[in-house]
């Protein structure tokens, strides 16, 4: 039989030691925060140079450079609907340098895609949100539809409708979707390629109506070519305050607003996305900045690190009750 005495002190040993290098690994991330950032931050994005959310990333990482004292660098990453651009940032050491656009498009993706090679809830930490946007229903200039109730009239009236809107599976493909099921319209969703195709489109009359942000619409909408005759927010924009919201005119619970976020490779440390969070509230807060924000037509929307979870699981769990509803093929 052995004896108790050298067993027992063997195994207070063992937890000895198992202590430190649990201690050890908890000091890790205050280490490596503390001594944050030791390099170049890169800012990785699924979109192209010069569309909205490249123009906002730079916008704030140009702020975020002067706050940290380290150069900040915007990496465009384009195709497979943000994937690629994901799992580049998903894959990269969570140690603050590497930060990572999400936006709708994400949140619409997790049910879109059969087999996204990202988990956008798992594989990232939330900072805050950036910018929102609305959409707006638009129409052609010379269209004989000059309000919601005339369009819900001629949708359900027998006239049907042909809505525009760019690709199949963006947010404005989906808005279009959710207006049909939650209006009950005899419509019919034609997708186009880019923005000034559905522009065109509109304001020649081959379609009735449209969805766009005001950021992709606004020079049509000054010059003449279409009208807006909604946004689709829960309130109204701070850019359109005169334009009544699809809600308003009797749609329930319909809202879509579209955002940019700042998010993290999960297991970022806290404290790194804290003061990242910090300072995008100061960044945010700049008269100049929302002035710079709202002339791009978009709207400023810093939210704390857990609102910016909730609304992406939010949003998530939303697009995915649309896609199943309007009976979406998985892509």
């Amino acid at each position: 039989m052995t004896e108790p005495g050298p067993q027992g002190t063997g195994r207070r040993r063992v937890l000895a030691g198992a202590a430190v290098l649990g201690a050890t690994a908890l000091a890790a991330s205050p280490l490596r925060a503390a001594t944050w950032p030791s390099g170049p931050i890169r800012i990785v994005i699924g979109f192209g140079a010069g569309g909205l959310a490249d123009l906002t990333a730079r916008l704030v990482g140009e702020q975020l450079s002067q706050r940290l004292g380290q150069q900040v660098v915007v990496d465009n990453r384009p195709g497979a609907g943000g994937a690629v651009a994901a799992r580049a940032a998903a894959a990269a050491e969570p140690d603050g340098h590497t930060l990572m656009i999400l936006s709708t498009g994400n949140a619409i993706n997790a049910s879109l895609f059969r087999n996204l090679p990202y988990d956008p809830v798992a594989d990232f930490t939330a900072i805050s949100a950036m910018v929102s946007f609305d959409l707006l229903m638009l129409t052609g200039a010379n269209s004989p539809l000059r309000s919601v109730q005339d369009v819900l009239a001629r949708g359900r009236g027998g006239g049907g409708l042909a809505i525009a809107t760019i690709s199949p599976g963006s947010t404005q493909n989906l808005a279009a979707e959710w207006l049909k099921v939650a209006a009950g319209l005899d419509a019919t969703v034609v997708p186009y390629r880019t923005t000034p195709e559905v522009l065109t489109a509109t304001q020649r009359g081959d379609v009735q109506i449209a969805f766009d942000s005001y950021a992709a619409s606004r020079g049509a909408i000054e010059g003449g070519q279409v009208r807006a005759l909604a946004s689709t927010g829960e309130r109204r924009s701070r850019l359109l305050p005169a334009l009544p919201t699809l809600r308003e005119a009797g749609l329930g619970d319909y809202a879509v607003t579209g955002w940019n976020a700042l998010f993290a490779p999960a297991r970022t440390p806290r404290p790194v996305i804290e003061t990242l969070s910090r300072h995008l509230g100061d960044i945010l807060a700049m008269p100049a900045m929302q002035t710079r924000l709202l002339q791009l037509g978009v709207e400023p929307a810093y939210n704390s690190m857990a609102e910016m979870t909730a609304l992406l699981a939010r949003d998530i769990a939303l697009w995915k009750q649309v896609i199943d509803r309007a009976g979406i093929a998985k892509q």
